[in-house]
């Protein structure tokens, strides 16, 4: 398991504070995301074939930091509220297909283009059952 980062993260191995496992299982598949790329909260629920999108936002919000937090998102494509400058780095750097906001829109942060950044899950990655 990977360290604590200073955001949040996955703990330690000292054993003091266990991950939950269906915890461990979100970041997995979080970790699975190429970059680029984006899964919906319902993407990954649906994935694990267990919980749904508010479990995987409290995983993500609980333990997310020490993965690419940003490649899991909500399904308008809106950017995460507290964090979008951070999420919007990391998509310019990765590539990730944006739409442009309107002048109407609070902020004029544009959004995630869903249609051509969800991932399939191609190949569904290795070793998943």
């Amino acid at each position: 398991m990977s360290e604590q980062s200073p955001e949040g993260g996955r703990y330690e191995d000292d054993g003091a504070q266990a991950l939950p496992a269906y915890a461990e299982r979100v970041l997995d598949v979080a970790e699975l995301i190429p970059p680029g790329r984006v899964l919906t909260y319902g993407d990954v629920a649906e994935w694990l074939e267990e919980g749904g999108p508010r479990q995987v936002g409290r995983v993500m919000a609980l333990y997310g930091g020490a993965v690419p937090w940003w490649r899991v998102v909500r399904a308008d494509g809106a950017l995460l509220p507290g964090h979008e400058q951070r999420a919007l780095g990391h998509y310019r750097e990765e590539g990730t297909p944006l739409k442009q906001a309107s002048r109407a829109a609070e902020g004029h942060l544009p959004r995630i283009d869903m249609r051509r950044a969800r991932w399939d899950g191609g190949d569904r990655a290795e070793g998943h059952t």
